[in-house]
């Protein structure tokens, strides 16, 4: 493995695993500040108003002055961004925090995914889908680190400290290994020009939407639905969080061989019906074998879809590097960070279950749509 892939591997691996890290422990941010779901759903908002400021604005960057250094910066600061949330002291400290981390989570999506596509370019192969496996084994990580901290401590800063310094460390070697892509004047002398999204970008970001809304819903209110719903304890909640980033994982890592053998209109469509078909399980019979059931069939069939539309999106030609990336996970984060906060407040008055059933209506969606996007799909796929 070259040096550059084994550095975008630890960003993706960084930016799973302090997702997690805070994520899991949104039942004690909820206990301890006192906040209904609604309000929880609040907080999440301004995490993905901090990421949908941030992601145009990251694309903007990468044309000035290259992909390695909107990186570098992104991850230094997500990495520090956890210890926002533990030292808040009141609700609008606890919503600018959110903010924050949702300003650097953005960034580095951005940033980082546009690195992958230059190990692609450079490998001159498919290696997308690998890099978010590694996203999802940080996810998977960071749960496990989650339930073995509230089992030895409450203290939020104690495990946000922990968690921030060990992907800092991992974050410094790996910044120093990124592919240098300095734009040529003639890009950069285009990053002010506006463009709209084509017909063909603006399916591959509804996929994404939908895809990603799925996500968000699974990372933020898994562990909710298994405590307050299926009745686990707290340390065991955070378990179904795992599992979904486990199945997750495993589908990223064979996702890449299963594109040249299959295709990404064939994974798009199937995925998505598969992961609506776990939901729906875990949905219909809450007992705590299915819904772990249940999550790992939703990871499997969500594992490829991001993967492949980011993919196709950085090898498009028709706009300069990083636009359409760009524009393609603003649409997907919209529904990765604005789906969650929604499914808090439809939880408050409809429950949980019914919030979480509108995910399985937008995977049915994305279904559709990656049939009829299927014609343009193939003709940018990556060889």
């Amino acid at each position: 493995m070259t040096k550059p892939r084994l550095a975008v591997s630890f960003t993706f691996f960084v930016c799973g695993f302090i997702y997690t890290s805070w994520s899991c422990r949104l039942p004690r941010l909820q206990d301890l500040f006192n906040l209904d779901n609604k309000t929880l759903g609040v907080m999440l908002l301004a995490s993905a108003i901090g990421s949908l400021c941030s992601m145009p604005l990251t694309g903007w960057l990468i044309l000035r002055r290259g992909s390695r250094f909107a990186t570098t910066l992104a991850v230094l600061l997500f990495c520090l961004s956890p210890a926002l949330l533990s030292l808040a002291t009141n609700a609008w400290t606890l919503f600018g925090a959110f903010w924050v981390v949702g300003v650097c989570t953005g960034a580095l999506d951005v940033s980082m995914n546009a690195q992958a596509v230059l190990v692609e370019q450079q490998q001159t192969r498919p290696l997308m889908s690998t890099f978010h496996a590694t996203f999802s084994i940080g996810m998977m990580a960071g749960a496990l680190a989650g339930s073995l901290f509230i089992e030895l401590s409450p203290s939020l800063l104690l495990h946000f400290g922990v968690a921030s310094l060990f992907c800092a460390g991992l974050s410094m070697w790996a910044v120093r290994h990124l592919i240098p892509d300095v734009p040529e004047p003639a890009e950069s002398s285009t990053s002010g020009q506006f463009q709209l999204p084509s017909p063909a970008l603006l399916g591959l970001g509804l996929i994404a939407f939908g895809a990603m809304l799925s996500e968000g819903a699974m990372a933020d209110w898994s562990t909710n639905y298994l405590k307050n719903v299926v009745g686990t304890s707290e340390a065991l909640a955070p378990l179904g969080l795992t599992v979904f980033s486990g199945a997750m994982m495993t589908g990223r890592l064979i996702g890449d061989w299963a594109r040249q053998r299959l295709g990404d209109s064939f994974l798009l469509r199937y995925g998505a019906g598969l992961a609506a078909v776990g939901l729906v399980s875990a949905l219909l019979l809450p007992l705590y074998p299915i819904t772990l059931l249940g999550l790992a069939v939703v990871g499997l069939g969500l594992s490829t879809l991001v993967p492949i539309v980011y993919s196709i999106a950085g090898h498009r030609t028709d706009y300069a590097p990083g636009v359409s990336l760009a524009m393609v996970t603003t649409a997907g984060y919209f529904g990765f960070l604005v789906g969650p906060p929604f499914i808090g407040f439809l939880a408050d008055w409809q429950g949980l279950r019914v919030a979480l059933g509108l995910v399985a209506i937008f995977l049915i969606i994305t279904v559709m749509v990656s049939g009829a996007s299927r014609t343009s799909i193939r003709a940018t796929s990556t060889p």
